[in-house]
């Protein structure tokens, strides 16, 4: 249930190998800084404008734009075809897909994104891994760190396990979709193609091919101002 493999198909990304023998999902998480090292030849091979900025630790795909008030530190690894939006921060120790969209003022940190996977407005991703087409929707953030501070713990069918991870934030599998100013709590995890009503708090196991709904409540009054 918690292998990558019910989360991803994992010939949507080229840094599949992140998850060799690997058990649990989340432990790939743990391979991202040794994989970058290994794997990072910095080279910029798309489009980057003189108003952006990038460390020499980079890495740039082709047919990738890089637009106006963009910082990208490294050790970074951005595919092709991608859309890094003005204003977007990417703090290093990420791996980005091909034809994915990092939109205006998103900022990353230590994630890897599958093909296709978009953010593109106003999003938090860290310490997350998110599947090919992934999607959050605008202000969706990712929270990757408890408040107590402590190691954070995954529960599922009332089983508990320590991932042994102090940081750690969500996981989305492929064509998820989160609705807009969702939080997704540190642990979450979420199967293949669940969509996340918005304004939801997540945090647990979601199976996949789930709709996972809010329901609010409204009192409509007369207004008695005499405006």
């Amino acid at each position: 249930m918690l292998h990558p493999t019910n989360f991803f198909d994992l010939s949507k990304s080229q840094h599949c190998e992140i998850f060799r023998d690997i058990e649990f999902v989340w432990d790939a998480l743990k391979q991202i800084p040794q994989y970058i090292n290994a794997n990072l030849k910095p080279s910029i091979d798309g489009t980057i404008s003189p108003l952006a900025y990038l460390d020499d630790n980079v890495y740039i795909g082709p047919g990738t734009v890089v637009e106006p008030g963009v910082v990208i530190k490294g050790p970074t690894i951005i595919g092709a075809d991608c859309e890094i939006r003005a204003g977007a921060y990417i703090r290093g120790n990420v791996l980005v897909g091909d034809r994915v969209v990092v939109g205006h003022t998103t900022e990353l940190k230590t994630c890897l994104l599958f093909d296709e996977a978009e953010l593109p407005h106003f999003s938090y991703v860290g310490d997350s891994i998110l599947g090919w087409k992934a999607h959050l929707g605008a202000g969706a953030k990712i929270s990757n760190l408890k408040v107590s501070r402590t190691p954070v713990a995954v529960k599922v069918n009332n089983q508990r396990y320590e991932t042994g991870l102090l940081k750690f934030g969500a996981i989305l599998g492929d064509e998820v979709e989160i609705g807009c100013n969702s939080v997704l709590n540190p642990g979450t995890l979420i199967g293949k193609r669940t969509l996340a009503y918005t304004n939801l708090s997540l945090s647990g196991y979601y199976p996949l091919n789930s709709i996972i709904k809010l329901h609010q409540s409204y009192e409509i009054v007369e207004r008695k101002d005499n405006l």
